[in-house]
Parts: C-alpha cells; sequence; structure tokens
C-alpha cells in the first residue's frame, strides 16, 4: 500500500493491510453493507449485478485526488458532517472505476515491493525536494529499469509523476486547511514557479488554486480571504 492508495475488501473475504507506517499516517477505513453497494449500483443503472470487486487494491489515480485530498483536510478540520457525503463519493468513483478499465495489477516479488514501497516512503517526506530516478533506484537497490517497472506496478505511475503528484495533494490540503499564501504553498510543495503549479493543478484538479481554495465553503471549510 502506497499513500493514496485503495485497499478494497469483499464480504467473506479475509484481507489485511499491511505497510511501513511513518509519521502523520492516516489509514482511513470506509464500511459498506451489501443492501448499501446493491443500491448504489441500481441507481447507476446496473442493477442485479452482484457487489464485488475483481481487483483489490487501487494505486493513487488521478480521478482519486480531489477525494484524497478531501479527506485529509477533513480530519484536519473535523468535519464531521462530511463523512457521509465522502463515503458515497468514494463508494461511487471506485464502483465505476473497479473493471475492465483498470489496469491489472501484476504480482511483483515482495522483496522488490518493500524495497519500492520504502522509496514512496521517502517521496512522501520529502517530495518537495529535487528526487531523480537514478537516485531513487539506487536507494532501492534496483536498476532503473526494474526499478521504474516494479514502481509503475506499484503505484500506476512513474516515480516522476508520483512525485509531482504528492505534492500537489499537499499542495491541495493545505490550500483547504491554512490561509497561507498560494505562491507560498506552491514554493513550500516543491514547485519553481507559480504558473508550472497552476497548470499542475488544473490538469490535476480541474480547476485553478485559487478556484480550489474558494470551493471550501461549500464543503464545510473555514474560509479566507488569501490568495
Amino acid at each position: 500500500m502506497t499513500p493514496g492508495s485503495l485497499l478494497l475488501g469483499n464480504p467473506g473475504q479475509f484481507f489485511e493491510c499491511s505497510h511501513e507506517h511513518a509519521t502523520g499516517d492516516r489509514c482511513i477505513s470506509f464500511h459498506y453493507s451489501a443492501e448499501y453497494i446493491e443500491n448504489l449500483l441500481s441507481d447507476a443503472g446496473a442493477s442485479g449485478v452482484r457487489p464485488g470487486f475483481r481487483v483489490l487494491r487501487l494505486p493513487p489515480l488521478r480521478s482519486f485526488s480531489r477525494l484524497v485530498a478531501q479527506t485529509w483536510a477533513n480530519t484536519e478540520m473535523a468535519a464531521d458532517g462530511r463523512w457521509e457525503e465522502l463515503g458515497f463519493q468514494l463508494a461511487t468513483q471506485t464502483a465505476a472505476l473497479v473493471g475492465p478499465l483498470v489496469p491489472g495489477l501484476n504480482s511483483i516479488p515482495p522483496s522488490a515491493e518493500a524495497r519500492v514501497t520504502r522509496a514512496v516512503r521517502e517521496i512522501e517526506r520529502h517530495s518537495d525536494e529535487q528526487l531523480n530516478l537514478s537516485a531513487l533506484a539506487h536507494e532501492a537497490g534496483l536498476s532503473r529499469y526494474h526499478f521504474l517497472r516494479v514502481f509503475e506496478n506499484v503505484t500506476g505511475v512513474t516515480p516522476h509523476q508520483y512525485v509531482r503528484r504528492a505534492r500537489l495533494r499537499k499542495a491541495a490540503t493545505r490550500l483547504m486547511v491554512e490561509s497561507t499564501r498560494v505562491l507560498d504553498i506552491a514554493l513550500a510543495c516543491g514547485f519553481g514557479d507559480v504558473s508550472n503549479f497552476n497548470r499542475a493543478f488544473h490538469a490535476e484538479f480541474g480547476v485553478t488554486p485559487r478556484a480550489y481554495r474558494r470551493q471550501r465553503a461549500r464543503h464545510g471549510y473555514s474560509d479566507s480571504n488569501a490568495d
């Protein structure tokens, strides 16, 4: 498991979530009854479909970035009224994604997966620093080829994409819970200039950082006059 990924479980299955914990970890679980999922599928026009996940893990996908950031912000703000809505959004997006369009997660050697998972932890702790493929692969004790292959299998993206996505997740969370200027957040999260940050943020979340911050009031977060 890596930050921003999802562990999925079906009724009657035994499963365990295991990873190297780090300071500040948040492992958030949502439990849905079979009836809840059946009603959700029925509302989506898939009545009669037996509920159940065909894959048991999803990497940190772009389509979940906004929801993950909002969930993390919700833990910071203790906005209890948002959990039901967040749970519904999570179930809806997961049901839409877990299908033929989700890439298969091929089995990889546990030792290589553990090394890459440690590399992911380093990225999460130091995402604001300059990180490149060669340095990450060397630290993991893998060739660049094998590191890249295993990394994409574990996270669903390349190391460069993961670094950028980690920076954007942190920036999105800070935009929702802090009144710090957008420029200062961009620089603190590892972006060299605000224009590059604005483009990357819009590509990830579909809105500009300032528009994203203004949406906080709609979701029950404190408002701010910061730019």
